[in-house]
Order: structure tokens, then C-alpha cells, then sequence
């Protein structure tokens, strides 16, 4: 049976930046537009080449390193730990933000199942709070209706790399005395008047898996606001001993002292890693050049159902010298000792769980009528007027199809 199948690849030279893969079956043809493209921006290979000779491959080499110092002084963090994912990372901020059975944790009800995982798994329950249509982040103005006595900590997603509004949601929980996670999977070198996302909350997630902007297949950084909490996120990090006390000479020995996993990424990978970090800006140029190439195409579809970005996704921004990160990081560590204080609240009424558990059942999660115009395409691939064709055919027939339902559905 298989072989009839016929699969060729086209333009995937690396010079080509016009890769189509056309799957044959049966005689048929489809023209599929890749997600994504891995992609090499500058000396990936040669600092993975490097990597092996200097003998640790493990992890917390001298590219693991190097790679949280640049997030630090690019973004004005004050402490980055490098993680294998995103989700791991997220992981370790539950556990640092103490949630457990009986808390509850604000999240928006358009994200990826890490963000609540990373919860659920500390036996925390997820409230989920509708989105804002114009850039899909977490409402802001919904955030106080869904506070409780039991509501320990906000996660707000930047999604698509489009910050939340942070001033308000930190006023919030300020206010409330909550915590604040900002989940910043897609929001690597991306700004909110002014300041870095990730570096605004209290803890922060940034993902380099090969989907987002700057890759190093998988991977990921835990970015910490709060000095208090950089103790035992490194203790947390590597498999709940504190190793890095002993690294540095502060015990003679190193012991289990509390919970934690492996969280420590290979070297290859932070290898590989930094020769993108390097190329910050001229890979977000050149996403920049391929977001308005897609801008250009798709605009005829937009009286058709087809919602088309409605705001700046590329700010201008200023680059970020040592001292104006050394900065950045002392304004951080100016956290309102408030927020880490319980303090009483407003009780608000909200119905139970009829199932009494916690799972996408019992959650009712559904499809937002409202993304059913959006259609996700993929930054990283520069198509050519034949896939940007296909893309139009396909989203004239998802629309024309959601036309005629009505009449359908009431004969």
C-alpha cells in the first residue's frame, strides 16, 4: 500500500527560502504550507562544534551561561535559570509560587495546556477568564470578577508575542495580594511600553522550541523578578539538592534539601541557542519583512471573515546597554513586600464544579465562536504567490462554508 505513495520535496535547498512539500496519494495532490522552518542565523554549528571540545555536553557549560546573560542584560531580568521548555520552566514557578490543593490560578481561556498544567499538577485549580478580541490575551477588565479567597496567582499570556496589559494586571494583583506569572512562550525580545515581557511579573517563561522566533529546538528559561525566589529555584532546578551552593563554595557538600526535577537543559542546546541570541535583531527583521509580506497578501481576505492583525506587533525599541539592564534590574527588585503578605479579600460568589474535579470536561472548554475567522500561518516560512494562493482558496471555502450552516442547519 505504501508504495504508492510518491513524495517529493521541492526548493529545500538552504539558499531557498520557498520550500513546498507536495505529498502525492492516489493521483491527488496537496500543497501543504510548512508550520515552520528550523533555521541557521549565524554560528549555531560552530558553537555546538565548540561545546564538544571544551567536554560538557550535560549542562550549565559555558553556553548555558552565556545564554542567561544575554537575557538578563538584553531584557533587564534579574536572574535567568535556562530550562529544557517552556513547560518546565512553568513547572517551576508553581512550585515556587507555592500554589497547591484548594488554591485557584487566574489563566486566560485561550493558551496552550502547559500553562495550566503546570498548576493542575501542584493540585491547584485553573479559572479560566475570556480573552480580549482585538489581540486575544487575557482580559484584563474580567481579571477582579474571577478573584477569590482562594485565588493565589494570575498568569498572563502574551500570545503571538503581543504583551498583555501588564501595569493593570499588576495593579490588580497588587491590590489582591496575588502573584504574578507571566507566560511569555512567544514573547522572546518582545516589549510592553518599554519593558521586556517576562521581566514584569514576578516570574516569567520564555520557550525556544523551533516553532517560536528564536530556536534551539527544545527548550526554555525561567525568568526571575524577585531575588527571594533565586535560592530555591536553583534548588528546584537541579533535582531538589543544592549543588549550586556547592559550586559556589557555600557548603562543603551537596544535599536533597526540597522538591524539584531535572531541569537543566543540554549544552548542544544552549550551544546552538546563543548563535541566535546573537542575531536578536536581524532575525526579528526578518520576521518583520515576512509578517508584512503575509500583511500584503492576505489583506484582500479581510472583508471576506479573515481577521488580520489590528495592532503593532513589531515595536520600535531601543537597545539595552549593561548598565540600563543593571538598572532595569534594580527597578525590579522594587516589589511591593505587600504582595508576598496574605491579606483578607473580597469574597466572590461563583458556582461549584458540577463534576467536582478538574479536567477539559469539567472545565466546558469550547471553541471561541470569535477564532473561528483567525487563521494561524507561519512566520518563519516566506511563501510564494502559489501557496499564498492556496492559502486564499482555502480560507474563500472555510468562509463560504460557514455561509451557508445556518440555512443548512434550519431545513
Amino acid at each position: 500500500m505504501y508504495s504508492s505513495w510518491a513524495i517529493e520535496y521541492r526548493g529545500l535547498e538552504p539558499e531557498s527560502d520557498n520550500a513546498i512539500l507536495q505529498i502525492r496519494l492516489s493521483g491527488l495532490t496537496a500543497v501543504i504550507i510548512p508550520f515552520n522552518k528550523p533555521f541557521i542565523a549565524g554560528k549555531e554549528l560552530y558553537y555546538i562544534a565548540q561545546a564538544v571540545a571544551f567536554g560538557n555536553i550535560a549542562g550549565d557549560g559555558v553556553y548555558t551561561k552565556r545564554c542567561a546573560r544575554i537575557l538578563e542584560e538584553q531584557f533587564g531580568v534579574h536572574r535567568v535559570l535556562m530550562t529544557p521548555s517552556c513547560t518546565a520552566a512553568l513547572e517551576m514557578a508553581a512550585i515556587l509560587c507555592e500554589v497547591g490543593p484548594g488554591d485557584e490560578v487566574i489563566l486566560p481561556s485561550y493558551t496552550f495546556v502547559s500553562t495550566a498544567n503546570a498548576f493542575v499538577l501542584r493540585g491547584a485549580k485553573p479559572v479560566f477568564v475570556d480573552i480580549r478580541p482585538d489581540t486575544l490575551n487575557l482580559d484584563e477588565e474580567l481579571i477582579e470578577q474571577a478573584i477569590t479567597d482562594r485565588t493565589k496567582v494570575i498568569c498572563p499570556v502574551h500570545y503571538a508575542g503581543v504583551g498583555c496589559e501588564m501595569d493593570r494586571i499588576m495593579e490588580i494583583a497588587d491590590r489582591h495580594g496575588l502573584l504574578v506569572v507571566e507566560d511569555a512562550a512567544q514573547g522572546v525580545n518582545a516589549f510592553h511600553r518599554g519593558r521586556a515581557l517576562g521581566s514584569i511579573g514576578h516570574l516569567g517563561a520564555y520557550s525556544f522550541h523551533e516553532t517560536k522566533n528564536y530556536i534551539c529546538g527544545e527548550g526554555g528559561a525561567l525568568c526571575i523578578n524577585d531575588e527571594r525566589l533565586v535560592e530555591r529555584a536553583e534548588i528546584i532546578r537541579d533535582k531538589g539538592t543544592n549543588r549550586q551552593q556547592f559550586f559556589r563554595g557555600a557548603v562543603d557538600k551537596y544535599t536533597w534539601v526540597d522538591i524539584g526535577s531535572s531541569c537543566v537543559p543540554s549544552e548542544i542546546s544552549s550551544a546552538f541557542l546563543y548563535g541566535q541570541l546573537e542575531m536578536l535583531e536581524p532575525i526579528s527583521k526578518r520576521r518583520r519583512e515576512i509578517f508584512e509580506s503575509y500583511a500584503k497578501h492576505l489583506e484582500p481576505l479581510a472583508s471576506e471573515g479573515l481577521r488580520l492583525a489590528a495592532i503593532n506587533v513589531f515595536p520600535t525599541r531601543r537597545a539595552v546597554c549593561p548598565a540600563q539592564a543593571r538598572q532595569r534590574r534594580r527597578r525590579n527588585l522594587a516589589v511591593d513586600r505587600r504582595l508576598w503578605v496574605s491579606q483578607p479579600r473580597a469574597k466572590v460568589r461563583r458556582a461549584p464544579d458540577p463534576e467536582g474535579r478538574v479536567s477539559p470536561r469539567s472545565l466546558g472548554l469550547a471553541r471561541d465562536p470569535r477564532l473561528l475567522g483567525q487563521r494561524r500561518l507561519p512566520l518563519a516560512h516566506q511563501p510564494n504567490e502559489r501557496e499564498f494562493g492556496h492559502a486564499r482558496h482555502t480560507q474563500r471555502s472555510r468562509c463560504a462554508g460557514r455561509r451557508r450552516q445556518p440555512a443548512e442547519s434550519q431545513s
